[in-house]
C-alpha cells in the first residue's frame, strides 16, 4: 500500500520557520523524484520544490528560492522541506508528491499558516 504522510505544519509568525516531513512507504522511494507542492485557497496547486532520486539536483519556485530547502533521506524513506523567513503568502496546504516513470503519488497534505 502506497503511503505518503506529511507532518510538521502549523501556525507560525511571519519571519519564522517550519520543517515539513514526509514519510513514504509502499513504493520505490530511492528511485523516485520527490516534490513538495502547495495550494492556497482559491489558487491552483503549484510546485514548490523538487529533488532528484539521488538528491543531486534540486529545483525551486522563484517565490521560495533562498528561503526553502528540500532534502531527502533514502535510507529512512523521508523527504523534508525546511522553510525559513516565512511570509503570509506562504500560507497553504503543502503536499508531498512522488513521481517514478508513469506513477504519481500524493500525500494528504499539511496546513501551514503564516500569520501574526
Amino acid at each position: 500500500q502506497v503511503q505518503l504522510v506529511e507532518s510538521g505544519g502549523g501556525l507560525v509568525q511571519p519571519g519564522g520557520s517550519l520543517r515539513l516531513s514526509c514519510a513514504a512507504s509502499g513504493f520505490a522511494f530511492s528511485s523516485s523524484i520527490m516534490n513538495w507542492y502547495r495550494q492556497a485557497p482559491g489558487k491552483e496547486r503549484e510546485l514548490v520544490a523538487s529533488m532528484s532520486s539521488y538528491g543531486d539536483s534540486t529545483n525551486y519556485a522563484d517565490s521560495v528560492k533562498g528561503r526553502f530547502t528540500i532534502s531527502r533521506d533514502n535510507a529512512k524513506k523521508m523527504t523534508y522541506l525546511q522553510m525559513n523567513s516565512l511570509k503570509p503568502e506562504d500560507t497553504a496546504v503543502y503536499y508531498c508528491n512522488a513521481r517514478r516513470l508513469t506513477f504519481v503519488y500524493w500525500g494528504q497534505g499539511t496546513q501551514v499558516t503564516v500569520s501574526s
